[in-house]
């Protein structure tokens, strides 16, 4: 696969803890199922991948790296890429991307100024073009159809209410973009 500048890499969720929790409140198509996202960058021959992780904020990663940790963590990375008629949003978004580089990770999921989420900094990077739209956030699990446990205690820890109804995005959300198309599996 011919990887291109502003691919969107999103990572497969596993089924336990955050990443479960995620996917958990956020799932929408069973074919669909992930909990983390970056923006390819090419420089060159070059490729970086632009995103905001727990480990080292928002930050600029060799893709060699990015897929790496993926690997050890043994999630799979699949490429989505915006249609033709949004790719002129690219070049903008990956220099908004880049000026939000260093940031630490937002680890509320409340929209901040300060610091960001995954699907917040990609989301924050084609803000101008309009090509993904903040929702009211989730944490209701759709079986009991109450908070999800996880989400309650992880608030509650915090001494935050759960952001029920709170702008946001999450991957899952962004994948099923009408914006993008599915290029394949890395």
């Amino acid at each position: 696969m011919q990887l291109q500048n502003g691919d969107l890499l999103f990572v497969t969720a596993k089924e336990t803890g955050l990443s479960g929790a995620i996917n958990n409140v956020t799932q929408k198509h069973k074919a669909a199922s992930f909990d983390h996202i970056g923006i390819l960058k090419k420089n060159g021959r070059k490729m970086f991948v632009l995103h905001a992780a727990p480990k080292g904020g928002s930050q600029k990663q060799s893709l060699k790296d990015f897929m790496e940790d993926q690997k050890k963590d043994q999630q799979n990375v699949v490429v989505y890429r915006l249609k033709p008629e949004y790719q002129k949003s690219i070049p903008d978004a990956i220099e908004k991307a880049n000026s939000m580089l260093g940031k630490p990770y937002n680890f509320n999921y409340i929209l901040d100024e300060g610091s960001y989420y995954c699907s917040d900094f990609v989301e924050r990077a084609f803000r101008d073009d309009h090509i993904f739209t903040l929702e009211p956030m989730t944490f209701i699990d759709p079986k009991t159809g109450r908070i999800n446990a996880f989400w309650e205690d992880f608030y509650t820890k915090k001494n935050l209410k759960v952001p029920e109804g709170e702008p946001g995005c999450n991957p899952n959300g962004l994948a099923g973009s009408e914006k993008l198309e599915r290029v394949g599996d890395l």
